[in-house]
């Protein structure tokens, strides 16, 4: 009778990242892998493709959970949706600063890189923010189909840059339980749903060109 195989989704991403916090790279192949964890390569692939998947959906994972945990409070009628949005970006922070030196491994130096594996992430956030309701926003109220449509993609680019830069303050701050990111969050959130509630549709383009430009020209 074959074995019950005890690995799970989780369980991979635990070894894994166990793996490379302790080695510093990549294990050399799945097999090798599989064998020293004492499961079946097969397993391995109910679950990944390949160790790049792990790591670009370990980044997802923490953002599906951090929606989770935030449903509790984000459910309530009252709750905005930029408190949706806040709610959700805090406790996702939070899980990353708990995983910090293996997010900061996965997440790496370089922009190219970032954007390959955070490929993933940028289309769960995307999904997550088509649930926020924005219908309520005069500008949007007033404008023609086309435009309301290229709104709402111009809207999840911005919000998806606005995330990058956090990501980018994240990984640079050294305050005391990275409560500068906090701030950093809250202020520039504000400021992103000022531009599109009460500007033209323009300045959500300036918007996202600006994160860009402050926090990619640099690299």
């Amino acid at each position: 009778m074959e074995k019950e195989s005890f690995i799970t989704q989780d369980k991979i991403f635990e070894l894994y990242g166990d793996y490379i916090l302790n080695h510093g790279e990549r294990p050399k192949n799945i097999y090798r892998f599989a064998k020293d964890n004492e499961f079946e390569e097969k397993d391995f692939y109910n679950y990944f493709s390949s160790f790049e998947q792990i790591e670009k959906l370990m980044l997802v994972n923490l953002f599906n959970k951090s929606i989770e945990l935030a449903s509790e409070v984000n459910d309530a009628q009252e709750v905005t949706s930029k408190e949706k949005l806040l709610n959700v970006y805090f406790i996702f922070f939070e899980n990353m600063t708990m995983n910090r030196s293996l997010v900061l491994m996965i997440l790496g130096n370089s922009k190219m890189h970032f954007a390959k594996v955070a490929n993933q992430l940028k289309e769960a956030h995307r999904n997550f923010i088509k649930t926020l309701d924005f219908n309520d926003w005069e500008m949007i109220e007033k404008a023609k189909d086309n435009i309301r449509n290229f709104h709402e993609k111009a809207r999840e680019e911005a919000l998806w840059l606005h995330l990058v830069s956090a990501i980018e303050f994240w990984k640079k701050d050294t305050s005391p339980s990275f409560e500068k990111t906090d701030i950093y969050i809250e202020k520039t959130i504000d400021t992103g749903f000022e531009l599109m509630d009460n500007e033209p549709l323009r300045k959500v383009l300036d918007l996202g060109k600006f994160l860009f430009k402050e926090n990619f020209k640099k690299n």
